[in-house]
């Protein structure tokens, strides 16, 4: 089998992916922009072969790449890239050469554009929200119109995009006019704002659409309000077969699998995002109810994969890898499962405690730490620490001792005397 990995090397844990595979009898053929000096040493030993090319947005040269190993491996299987950024040049080349698994150029507009994921929403039983498309000032009329319906704020972010770049509310008149000063550079999709948290339905599903594994996510703040804001912030990763903090876990796994099916999602990984009411919206839904945010067709983003592997024990690189190889889980996923918490830390805020008294109080519990790469560091902050629990109790409190910040008397006390 011939699997084709576009950009393996970032995120720069991706080679995971790529070890897995590998050790399954897949040819890994990857394609990069980044030099073979560049590349992760364990990248560059799983890949069966490396082709380098200048310039990833050229058809021209992934044309070029793609050919070559298909003229010196035989039949192309796989081309994936297990990221965003690159699922329509995926989808090009699969039609070009062939490939006939995964999503083909037809199937972009409802897994990229969020204005036409909320069809699929419906179908799979989600709740979505209310929301208009606009391009630039000739839609101002339509978005107050569209606001008095809703009422203020609203949420605007593009239409096509990946994170929480260019993502924030309208909470007044003021707002919209100065949003609708010019031409927007792309469709941005309007939202009617909701108060909640987001907790994700993340999993693999195989060739039948039937999901092997999956898992939830929790996010006491969006993200968006992470980057917007210069927060440090939390998130909790929770096996299905713990207790949940903010979701009833039968409805919403009922839910989340109705909604891989009906996205026609098959044999890959998926992050797919609701957002859980804080309060009631009447008229809409109630608080505690989840209401659909997006479907993303890739793993969660930064180390989420490896947080996932230490709250269930498993390797979810493994449980992929399988599923590509034998479209089947062969992964022991009976394994004592935990609250796992992924706790960060910003450069530009002071601590109470130091890493090490983190490290003396918590090392048991801890499983990988380390600084985030500048591109992540951007939206996740800049220090990570994952550790597992038995309860969210215990996660939480961990979290807390992790980010405690210094008071003010403490900063005196530690700031050096001038004189």
């Amino acid at each position: 089998m011939n699997f084709i990995f576009v950009s393996p090397n970032f995120p720069v844990r991706y080679f995971k992916w790529v070890e897995s595979l590998r050790a399954r009898g897949i040819n890994v053929l990857g394609i990069g922009d980044s030099p073979h000096y560049d590349l992760h040493p364990r990248l560059l030993a799983a890949l069966n072969e490396y082709y380098y090319v200048w310039d990833m947005t050229s058809k021209e040269e992934m044309d070029k790449a793609v050919a070559y190993y298909q003229n010196k491996y035989g039949k192309i299987d796989f081309i994936e890239s297990n990221n965003e950024w690159w699922l329509e040049e995926d989808a090009r080349l699969r039609a070009k050469f062939g490939v006939d698994t995964g999503f083909h150029p037809e199937d972009m507009a409802h897994i990229k554009a969020k204005s036409q994921m909320k069809e699929f929403f419906r179908k799979g039983g989600a709740k979505t929200m209310r929301y208009l498309v606009v391009s630039g000032p000739e839609d101002k009329e339509k978005a107050l119109q569209f606001i008095g319906e809703v009422g203020y704020p609203v949420f605007v972010k593009p239409d096509i995009g990946v994170g929480a770049g260019d993502s924030y509310s309208l909470k007044t008149k003021e707002d919209v006019d100065r949003f609708f000063e010019k031409k927007l550079p792309e469709p941005y999709i309007m939202e009617e704002f909701i108060d909640g948290r987001i907790v994700s339905f993340d999993g693999i599903c195989d060739s039948k659409g039937d999901v092997v594994f999956c898992c939830t996510d929790h996010f006491p703040v969006p993200i968006d309000q992470v980057v917007n804001e210069g927060l440090d912030h939390v998130y909790f990763n929770i096996p299905f077969s713990k207790p949940m903090i903010d979701v009833d876990p039968v409805k919403f796994e009922k839910v989340g699998r109705s909604v891989v099916k009906a996205f026609g999602i098959k044999r890959r990984f998926f992050h797919i995002e609701f957002f859980v009411l804080n309060s009631d919206k009447p008229g809409f839904a109630k608080k505690d109810e989840f209401v659909a945010l997006e479907c993303n067709m890739r793993a969660p983003g930064g180390y989420t994969p490896d947080l996932i592997d230490y709250g269930s024990s498993v390797s979810v690189y493994d449980i992929y890898a399988d599923v590509i190889a034998y479209d089947r889980c062969n992964v022991d996923l009976t394994l004592p499962k935990y609250i796992a918490v992924a706790s960060h830390r910003k450069d530009s805020l002071k601590y109470r405690y130091s890493l090490d008294e983190v490290r003396a109080k918590y090392g048991y519990a801890i499983r990988m730490e380390g600084r985030y790469p500048a591109h992540i560091a951007a939206v996740m902050n800049d220090y990570y620490v994952f550790a597992v629990f038995d309860t969210i109790e215990q996660a939480k409190e961990f979290d807390a001792f992790v980010r405690e910040k210094q008071t003010r008397l403490q900063e005196s006390v530690l700031m050096p005397n001038p004189d």
